[in-house]
């Protein structure tokens, strides 16, 4: 293992982990809202209002990140409306496609895990809100969303793990984000072990820091439970 070499290249790495927390930060902070309306409307009684939010969910968790990263970043670049288009100067930059893709497919995956947040909520605490005179808006603002985000927040924690690791994809589209940047590393100094060494690190230690943050929410959130009865 040459560490001179990690050492050397260490900044350069740092840099692509700066641009992978930017790249998933805004993904799954979009993605959750984005995913809001469409678990509501997959928790709703009636088919109608669950059919469209369940064909989105199905197209975006039944084909991959990969293929859907490339069906924005090449597909759409096809289209002369498109390339004429106000959003072509977007469209056309690698990290807005990585991010929209990446926003699109997180939203599928949250609003499933809401959904079930939300129909895991304790039927005796909506009768209650129901009991007290709440409207059906208020009960779920007030009651169920509150309580679902609570019950959710663990699989949501993984979901945010899990788009750490698949922003590797985004190199594909050359972006130099963690694992593009440390591609362009090897291909000047053709030592994969040690570059890929160091970038398994960063990608340890991103993953280390989502999940003591999230450890300390959900005890901060336990503890506002405990209080508030």
């Amino acid at each position: 293992m040459n560490w001179e070499v990690i050492i050397k290249y260490l900044p350069q790495l740092s840099q692509g982990a700066l641009l992978t927390l930017e790249l998933v930060a805004i993904s799954v902070i979009a993605g959750l809202i984005l995913a809001l309306p469409m678990g509501i409307a997959r928790a709703s009684r009636h088919w109608y209002v669950r059919a469209l939010p369940y064909g989105y969910i199905f197209f975006f968790r039944g084909t991959p990140l990969l293929v859907q990263l490339f069906l924005v970043y090449y597909g759409l670049a096809q289209f002369d409306v498109v390339r004429k288009g106000p959003l072509w100067p977007y469209l056309r930059d690698p990290f807005w496609c990585a991010v929209i893709t990446m926003t699109l497919h997180t939203a599928a995956y949250i609003a499933e895990i809401l959904r079930g947040a939300i129909q895991a909520v304790p039927p005796g605490e909506i009768e209650a809100a129901r009991a007290l005179g709440m409207s059906r808006a208020q009960a779920l603002f007030y009651i169920i969303l509150p309580r679902a985000a609570r019950i959710g927040l663990p699989a949501y924690s993984n979901e945010v793990i899990l788009m750490v690791k698949a922003s590797a994809l985004a190199s594909t589209v050359t972006m130099l984000e963690l694992t593009g940047m440390a591609r362009t590393i090897i291909a000047r100094t053709y030592m994969p072990v040690e570059i890929f060494f160091a970038a398994g690190l960063y990608y340890l230690l991103l993953a280390y820091i989502l999940v003591r943050a999230f450890r300390l929410l959900e005890r901060r959130l336990r503890v506002d439970a405990l209080q508030g009865r």
